[in-house]
């Protein structure tokens, strides 16, 4: 269980918010409109109404006593810029930051911001990826190189073996697990059989994925 200091609860914060709250997380949440910190009480530990560009308000909250600190502020960059860099000077261990364009990113990485989400991008990036592909049912992007990629098993791989396969040999991929209704597999084998109506979990680069599976 981790300590985490939410700031801005609009749509991005309110998700945060309720995933952390379903991975058993304590969560400070803080917002400078009543309305929005009303909303996410349900979803975390504490709340409060106040303006995180004021270095007296953050001192109050004792920030450096929080494992991460998420400043989700999205439609004011300077106040996102400027509580980003105080949380750091007031000793945050760890401050992740949200961007909304590459500009905003390398100054919040100037600025404090030890990581940078940028829902925006990344989500077009998965959007793109995932719907334009015919196999791909979900990935999940390692670096700007490599990735793990759920994909539907080829026809011709039905009732075949890893071991017979041999895809690590021949295309350099690695198969992590099966997939059945959200339920995964891990335990594989070069003697494990895929079976239809199953999906494939694998990893390795773009590159090697797309050769593969033709995607």
């Amino acid at each position: 269980m981790k300590s985490v200091l939410l700031i801005g609860l609009g749509r991005f914060g309110k998700h945060i918010a309720m995933k952390l709250q379903e991975l058993n997380h304590q969560v400070m949440a803080v917002d400078c409109k009543e309305e929005l910190v009303q909303q996410i009480l349900p979803y975390v530990t504490g709340a409060q109404i106040g303006d995180s560009t004021n270095e007296e308000f953050l001192r109050s909250l004792g920030v450096d006593n929080y494992d991460i600190c998420i400043v989700g502020i999205g439609n004011d960059f300077q106040s996102s810029l400027q509580t980003t860099s105080l949380l750091k000077e007031l000793g945050a261990k760890m401050v992740v930051s949200r961007a909304a364009t590459d500009v905003q990113e390398k100054f919040l990485l100037r600025n404090g911001a030890d990581e940078v989400v940028y829902p925006e991008k990344q989500l077009a990036r998965w959007a793109a990826i995932r719907y334009s592909a015919n196999h791909v049912l979900d990935y999940i992007e390692l670096d700007s190189e490599n990735a793990i990629f759920e994909v539907t098993i080829p026809s011709g791989w039905i009732g075949k073996t890893v071991g017979q396969l041999d895809v690590r040999r021949k295309y350099n991929i690695n198969i992590l697990g099966t997939k059945c209704a959200s339920k995964l597999d891990s335990f594989i084998t070069p003697d494990t059989v895929l079976c239809e109506g199953r999906s494939l979990m694998v990893m390795g680069s773009f590159k090697d994925i797309q050769k593969c599976f033709r995607i």
